[in-house]
């Protein structure tokens, strides 16, 4: 039996007085997917989020979310998915315990049965030896695995986490892409985040790339890298227009100047370095190689280095 997508957002657009936070959105995710909204500040991830959320009316367009659509059954989706929101919504002063048996409390979690799913949620997290501690006392990334614990209380069958390894170290996050992989692989969980962390959105097995509010590429990472045209080259040079010209007079081929930089991709890259050298003698200062990353196909898709962007406002 095919499944119908998680979610299936159709031609959404959403506005804050005249700027346009989402612009023609369409896409779909697959049940049991972990998938990736990648894109820096003011690319429309947080609107999507609190869209996918029910915390905002739609204004254009439709989403459905588990085969309900969020216009008229937004009770019914709120029941059946998990939200881990980037500010942290723990009460401080209260226990590890207390916080995850009043998030019980409001999906109509009572007695035997709360106290069953909140014993099974803070040994599946590691927190069980934690659970009288205040949060207050934790650290970041156990703080982090309380929300967890939290959001998949009810069991939903859709988590959705927004910025999720905000204010992690390294370790926090290798065991929280752990768990998500679990919740994937043993539980069925679909998973869906968003980031602007490029070396997080690679562990996806999906990314959705936003640039201003619309989708500009969208499948697996190996895929998304594939498509640009080899490897990237970087050249530091003293005019980087005047030599950004010469090489596309010279070789046919595009060069383009970015952050005061002239940068080309080409198939064996590590070719071109010395056919570059040799052909502009004294105008090279320096030429970094490498193979093509996310970074890379934002750039291609956008003319932008996705941290120029990144320095944006968020949307």
């Amino acid at each position: 039996m095919i499944l119908p997508p998680a979610i299936e957002v159709s031609r959404v657009f959403h506005h804050y007085g005249r700027r346009r936070a989402l612009d023609d959105l369409s896409l779909a995710i697959e049940p049991g997917e972990i998938f990736v909204f990648l894109g820096p500040n003011g690319s429309g991830k947080t609107t999507l989020f609190r869209l996918l959320s029910t915390l905002i009316p739609i204004q254009e367009g439709n989403i459905h979310i588990l085969g309900y659509d969020v216009r008229r059954d937004s009770r019914a989706v709120r029941a059946e998915i998990g939200v881990v929101f980037q500010a942290p919504s723990l009460d401080k002063k209260l226990s590890v315990a207390e916080n995850v048996r009043h998030q019980g409390h409001l999906y109509g979690l009572h007695g035997r049965l709360l106290a069953q799913r909140q014993e099974e949620m803070l040994a599946r997290l590691g927190l069980a030896d934690r659970s009288n501690e205040r949060c207050e006392a934790l650290s970041g990334g156990l703080r982090r695995r309380v929300e967890l614990a939290k959001g998949m209380l009810h069991r939903p069958r859709l988590l959705l986490l927004d910025e999720p390894s905000t204010g992690l170290d390294p370790g926090a996050r290798s065991d929280l892409w752990s768990y998500l992989r679990e919740l994937r692989d043993e539980h069925g969980v679909t998973i869906v985040l968003t980031t602007h962390l490029l070396e997080e959105a690679d562990k996806a097995d999906r990314i959705a790339i936003l640039h201003l509010g619309s989708l500009v590429a969208l499948d697996t990472p190996d895929a998304l890298r594939a498509t640009v045209g080899g490897d990237s080259i970087t050249i530091q040079t003293a005019e980087p227009a005047r030599l950004a010209a010469a090489i596309r007079e010279r070789f046919g081929c595009e060069a383009a100047v970015l952050d005061g930089h002239v940068r080309l991709e080409q198939p064996d890259g590590h070719q071109w370095v010395a056919r570059l050298v040799e052909a502009f003698p004294g105008q090279i200062d320096a030429v970094t190689l490498g193979k093509p990353t996310l970074e890379d196909v934002f750039i291609d898709r956008t003319g932008h280095r996705f941290w120029q962007q990144a320095a944006g406002g968020s949307a």
